[in-house]
């Protein structure tokens, strides 16, 4: 975990902004000794994002799968893409 204070951020915000991007992780900053803001990197912020999509959309499969909806084989799958790539070109 990444820990800087507001005034870090304040005075030097270039080098905070620069860790963030090479660590590809948050920064929490604090503000008079407590927690206050998250600072991350637009790439770290969208790959998170798109992790808790991606959840969320299988969460939401597996659900249906438990409740019995009806399901697609792979082979059906795979071929169900494929035709619409082959429509895409």
């Amino acid at each position: 975990m990444i820990i800087k204070s507001s005034t870090s951020l304040r005075n030097d915000y270039n080098s905070i902004s620069n860790l963030a991007h090479e660590k590809e992780k948050p920064v929490y900053i604090t503000k008079n000794g407590e927690g206050d803001l998250v600072l991350m990197s637009i790439d770290a912020f969208e790959k998170r994002e798109a992790i808790i999509d991606l959840k969320e959309k299988l969460l939401v499969a597996e659900e249906q799968r438990i409740n019995g909806d009806k399901t697609t084989s792979i082979d059906s799958a795979y071929q169900r893409i494929k035709e619409r790539i082959d429509e895409k070109l």
